[in-house]
């Protein structure tokens, strides 16, 4: 046959499939995420039946999906909103890093990788995913609630961080020099607070140029938006995830509502893929050497992150159980560990090890995430009625 009828055959197959699994997984009541990552985990290298042909678009629907998943978080704020909320969790991300960063860090060394693999491996541990908790609050209802801000906040603090750690990474493991680190962090900076001082002084412009009554002419110029915000971006050492989020903060009043119910379908279909090309480009056989201590940096980190999150959202006066759901949300680990990972393997400087022990643990992390935030609440409300009944 030839390719494109293959490639045609494949990607049909991939999306009935995800079809399916996101069926089963509305009936058992949970996110479809992990159903997603282990289907790409069975067709991936070395998978049941691994899937050729289609590696170029799964690749690109990935980025998209990540760029779809945070342009509709950002649509969910205004740059008011985030600016607040950052000044006020600003600790929290500073606890954060030296909470998250360390068992990753302290794991490197312990295994001989030296300073190199610690300050990977250190990145690896602390940031969350960003597109997994955005489809997680999205499938669970949660994106209005109280505690929400505070874990929006707490996110875009570690997307800033990346904004100052993968320029220094990066520069690290070409071996360039101090004032050639310290340019491209600086790049990265001034990136970032363009975008935003755009976005609250000419919210309204922007919300203006991409609006239009027609919804044909309003998804062409929304999407181009994004894509080319988050292709800038990313070409300025800044996540594009990050750009395309900015982008969703300056999109405000009712352009916003509108363009929520117009892009819902593309973000469920785009992140999909997302969720799925983690799992195809994950051998499992480099999963067993390095399984247990994954599993031990997989309990770690999830007490930390559910630590700083707690804590967190007590400051912002929010109840217990929104502590519990603040945690919980922050546990998933995803895209960008895994590109930490694949920067620092690449340089040749850090034992090929690193790539397996980071993908064993992002899956882990990438499965367990969406499963503690669904159960969180029964959990949660089972030990406060055992401690009420306890103190009757």
């Amino acid at each position: 046959m030839h390719d494109t009828t293959i490639a045609l055959i494949q990607l049909g197959a991939v999306f009935f499939g995800l079809g399916l699994l996101g069926r089963l997984a509305w009936r058992f009541g949970i996110s479809p995420i992990p159903l997603y990552l282990v289907g790409g985990l069975a067709f991936g290298s070395g998978g049941l039946i691994p899937l050729h042909g289609i590696e170029e678009f799964a690749h690109l629907a990935s980025e998209i999906g990540v760029v779809l998943l945070l342009l509709l978080l950002g649509l969910e704020y205004s740059a008011s909103e985030l600016t607040t909320g950052l000044k006020k969790s600003w600790m929290a991300g500073v606890l954060d890093i030296v909470l998250n960063a360390a068992p990753g860090a302290i794991v490197a060394l312990l295994l001989g990788w030296g300073p190199v693999g610690a300050l990977a491996m250190a990145g690896v541990t602390y940031i969350s995913s960003s597109g997994i908790i955005a489809k997680v609050l999205g499938d669970l209802g949660r994106l209005g609630n109280r505690e929400t801000p505070v874990i929006l906040s707490v996110l875009v603090f570690e997307d800033l961080a990346m904004a100052v750690y993968l320029p220094v990474l990066t520069a690290v493991l070409a071996g360039v020099s101090f004032l050639g680190g310290l340019t491209s962090v600086g790049i990265s900076l001034l990136a970032i607070t363009v975008v935003l001082v755009v976005a609250l002084k000419y919210g309204r412009v922007i919300s203006a140029i991409v609006d239009s009554p027609d919804h044909e002419v309003f998804l062409l110029k929304l999407l181009g938006s994004a894509l080319l915000v988050a292709g800038i971006a990313s070409e300025l050492q800044v996540s594009a995830a990050v750009g395309a989020f900015l982008l969703g903060i300056a999109i405000s009043g009712s352009t916003a509502e509108n363009a929520t119910r117009l892009l819902e379908p593309l973000r469920d279909l785009f992140a999909a893929m997302f969720f799925v090309v983690f799992g195809l480009n994950t051998d499992p056989r480099t999963i067993p050497p390095v399984l247990g201590m994954a599993v031990l940096l997989a309990v770690i980190t999830t007490l930390t992150k559910v630590a700083t999150g707690w804590w967190a959202a007590r400051r912002q006066g929010i109840g217990k159980m929104g502590r519990a759901r603040t945690g919980a949300a922050l546990v998933a680990r995803g895209e960008f560990s895994i590109v930490i990972a694949g920067l620092a393997v690449a340089s040749g400087h850090v034992s090929e090890q690193l790539a397996a022990l980071a993908t064993a643990y992002v899956l882990l992390m990438a499965i367990i995430g969406p499963i503690a935030a669904r159960y969180v609440e029964p959990v949660g409300e089972f030990f406060l009625r055992r401690k009420e009944a306890a103190a009757q």
